[in-house]
């Protein structure tokens, strides 16, 4: 073999070579789309299971929320008593739309020499909440209120229809 043909047949290995990498490199990306795409596949699946349960299989939802008075801002008791029903009741929406959305947790741990330094937790609630009916506001003790509220299966049938219609 001559010398061109000699350089031509490494330049041809050598771009052989490099166009396997540059494939290898794709392939986490692939990977990485392949499991989003199971991950939406998984969540449209379970909302639809969701607007397919019939009214048999959904229970009525209840939450309780709690408020002290004394902690309250407010000029006089009768304001101070009034803002704590109002947190109270906004403690029970609170609790009902982790039970209807869930609650998402944040954290963080530092770790120095086996030794935990810091260690940080944080839970965020989002959701909207429509048809919560107040059951009771009762004063529990001198300084707290407690609010509960539901809302009934009748109410979740209906939002679930109303969502299979808009789906």
């Amino acid at each position: 073999m001559n010398k061109v043909s000699s350089t031509a047949l490494t330049l041809a290995a050598g771009l052989v070579f490099l166009t396997g990498c540059q494939h290898l490199g794709e392939k986490p990306v692939i990977d990485k789309i392949a499991k989003v795409e199971a991950s939406q596949t998984q969540t449209l699946v379970n909302i639809k299971d969701v607007l397919d349960a019939s009214n048999e299989n959904i229970p009525t939802l209840t939450a309780v929320g709690y408020a002290v008075t004394s902690t309250q801002p407010g000029r006089n008791e009768a304001q101070k008593r009034l803002m704590a029903i109002r947190s109270a009741r906004m403690a029970a929406m609170r609790d009902l739309a982790e039970q209807i959305h869930g609650l998402k947790v944040d954290s963080s741990t530092t770790v120095i020499d086996l030794v935990v330094q810091n260690d940080t937790f944080r839970g965020v609630v989002n959701g909207t909440i429509r048809g919560a009916r107040t059951v009771r506001i009762n004063p529990t003790g001198s300084d707290t209120y407690e609010v509960v509220l539901e809302i009934d299966r009748e109410t979740i049938g209906y939002l679930l229809k109303t969502a299979r219609v808009a789906a």
